[in-house]
């Protein structure tokens, strides 16, 4: 081999320890999450603070890394190809076969099995680095000017955003962490409860035009009051020319002390305070916040027609948060029930994916959002109490049906014929 031969095969050698190293950063930097970093960092760990920079924004580091790992196997593949293109045909051969082997053990396997194993010690010797070289403007410029590229070749979210953590994901880290008995089955309960929280919106968790308990206006106070005790409620929709006509709230402590002033016999639209609006298609958990900072705990949810759709409290809110709130006025019923045989009696105001989530089964969510709701779109019409339909092996029984509504649904799992 000639001097120059010499200096090319150092070349490749480096270069292949080089792409070893950027493949050994990839891989432990985005193993290290950020909680994990602070935990380093709070330990007094020595790269712990350039690490947390960068497992914030991993997009910033990423594509520099992976632009420099092809750079390294892209060069140093041409320069054996030009030490063995003296020997033809069957030294191409024998380059691509060396150079695959070399490449995947010294710069893939190696590097990122050493790097699986050790995630934090490899996390902290290459975060300077990686850092240094995601600041470097040439390579940092040339990696977004190439992914810019990609993106209009490629529309969409656009590569230059990074990776992305699905809620799918995070449910199934929750999950592994369960199993794993890091966290108990409650607290998993409780993060799945507030991933969901934020896709919910009002009409989800309201209680329904039909379920609401108001009053006419011209009520006298003292008859309010009696209702509001006997459906142990504290606030009550007021209403004049009818239920889409809600003209305020009337609290049962204003009604307490009108009784005792002797004004019983007052009508209670005197008494009313001003209701809030919201459209049913408002997400719970920017309600929450309005109902906190503006300090109301109850409102009015309306369609998109401006007629009422039904109510939403403070306590429904919670409720979804951290399930069901029972206090001496409730009368407790289970929104599911196992019966002999293997069916189940379901609310039928409970959500299909919850049902989903409790049965196993696969009912679609459309314009639907409850199980009754579901039944009523394969029906097609109000049934009849006893009344079924079958979709997916299931067969859905109309159990309880009051007036239009329906109260409870039956669910059975159908048995499937055996292919012979």
């Amino acid at each position: 081999m000639t001097g120059s031969d010499l200096v090319i095969l150092a070349a490749v050698l480096g270069l292949i320890l080089l792409a070893g190293f950027f493949a050994l950063a990839e891989t432990s930097l985005t193993r290290i999450n950020r909680i994990k970093a602070l935990t380093l960092e709070d330990e007094g760990r020595r790269g712990a603070k350039v690490l947390t920079r960068l497992v914030e924004h991993p997009e910033r580091f990423l594509n520099p890394v992976l632009l420099l790992v092809l750079t390294c196997h892209v060069v140093a593949s041409i320069l054996v190809g030009i030490l063995f293109k003296r020997f033809g045909a069957v030294g191409v051969a024998l380059a691509t076969l060396v150079e695959v082997s070399v490449i995947f053990v010294l710069a893939e396997a190696a590097p990122k099995t050493w790097a699986v194993q050790n995630s934090e010690r490899a996390a902290l010797l290459a975060a300077p680095v990686v850092a240094a070289i995601a600041n470097f403007p040439p390579i940092r410029l040339l990696a977004r000017a190439l992914i810019g590229l990609a993106n209009l070749i490629l529309p969409g979210k656009g590569l230059s955003q990074g990776p992305f953590v699905s809620e799918e994901e995070l449910l199934a880290t929750v999950d592994v962490a369960t199993d794993d008995q890091v966290i108990e089955r409650e607290e998993r309960a409780l993060i799945r409860s507030i991933i969901e929280f934020g896709d919910t919106v009002a009409r989800e968790v309201m209680v329904p035009r039909p379920d609401m308990v108001a009053v006419e206006g011209r009520d006298k106070v003292s008859d309010v009051l009696e209702v509001a005790i006997s459906a142990g409620y504290s606030r009550i929709p007021v209403y004049d020319q009818g239920i889409d006509d809600i003209t305020g709230i009337v609290y049962t402590k204003d009604l307490m002390k009108a009784v005792q002033d002797d004004q019983g016999d007052k009508p209670v639209r005197e008494l009313v305070r001003s209701a809030q609006f919201v459209p049913e298609t408002k997400r719970v958990s920017e309600l929450m916040r309005e109902m906190q900072r503006e300090k109301f705990h109850i409102a009015i949810v309306v369609d998109e027609y401006g007629g009422t759709a039904g109510l939403v409290t403070l306590e429904d809110l919670i409720e979804e948060l951290v399930g069901e709130i029972v206090d001496e006025f409730d009368v407790e019923e289970p929104a599911i029930e196992a019966l002999p045989g293997g069916s189940y009696r379901v609310n039928a105001r409970m959500a299909v994916d919850e049902v989903n989530e409790l049965l196993g089964a696969e009912f679609p969510e459309g314009d639907w959002d409850t199980i009754g709701g579901f039944v009523f779109n394969l029906l097609g019409h109000v049934p009849a109490e006893g009344e079924t339909v079958e979709h997916d092996g299931h067969r859905l029984a109309a159990e309880k049906v009051q007036g239009r509504r329906i109260g409870r649904v039956r669910i059975t799992k159908v048995p499937q014929p055996v292919e012979g």
